[in-house]
């Protein structure tokens, strides 16, 4: 057993002095139970650093990202096909740059939104690994939120949401591998020479152009072309 030292005794006076000194308040956090620098002390830190700061709760978050992807899709939604319009890009020192493309259209523009900016990413790099569908890669993710979120509003969890999509996914690319048709010698079927580079102009070009520019392309694919390799 340890016996803690004796109290010295003290004075009439000192006991005087001694009952007449207040007995110190305990702090808020040793009365909670809690010691500075646990969650609550560092959030009051935070807000004290930026008080601008908001807090949302997890149902304003996803209502927030998935109209930031909304908002995406309704930008680029005018861009696609034959009929789509032309955007004005302005830049800082006055430039001014008409476009409908896709990939132009995102790397120009300042998108601050983490979410859009996710989405933008995902569109350009479909664009650098085979050449085109950013629009469309944009405008699919848009409508799969849209979807999201009705059933988001009928109460189902997210993860859920997410499982559903991966097996759409599954499927589409099991469709995909059924559907596709492999052409062993492509350069000695002009027609469908013709028939990729006509559905690829026609998202960039008027009709009356794209008619005139696929055999001019066509004729120049085969004419740069090597006997020994395939076409790309």
């Amino acid at each position: 057993w340890i016996v803690p030292p004796a109290k010295p005794s003290l004075s009439p006076a000192n006991r005087r002095r001694e009952a007449c000194t207040p007995a110190l308040a305990p702090s808020p956090e040793a009365r909670q139970g809690r010691a500075v620098g646990t969650p609550s002390a560092t959030m009051s830190s935070l807000e004290l650093i930026n008080p601008n700061a908001e807090h949302i709760s997890k149902t304003q978050a996803l209502l927030i990202n998935m109209a930031a992807a909304k908002g995406l899709q309704a930008v680029l939604r005018s861009n696609l096909g034959p009929k789509g319009t032309l955007k004005m890009l302005v830049g800082g020192a006055g430039q001014i740059k008409l476009t409908k493309d896709g990939n132009t259209l995102l790397h120009e523009m300042q998108i601050q939104h983490p979410t859009a900016t996710l989405i933008a990413r995902a569109a350009t790099a479909t664009d650098d690994t085979v050449g085109d569908g950013t629009t469309s890669t944009v405008l699919f993710t848009g409508e799969l939120m849209k979807q999201a979120e009705q059933y988001l509003g009928e109460g189902l969890h997210p993860r859920v949401i997410v499982d559903g999509f991966d097996v759409a996914k599954a499927a589409t690319v099991e469709f995909l591998d059924q559907f596709a048709k492999e052409f062993k010698d492509l350069a000695k079927d002009r027609e469908q020479l013709c028939n990729i580079a006509r559905t690829t102009l026609q998202t960039k070009l008027r009709p009356e152009i794209v008619e005139n520019l696929t055999d001019i392309v066509v004729d120049a694919l085969l004419c740069i072309r090597r006997d020994e390799e395939a076409i790309d």
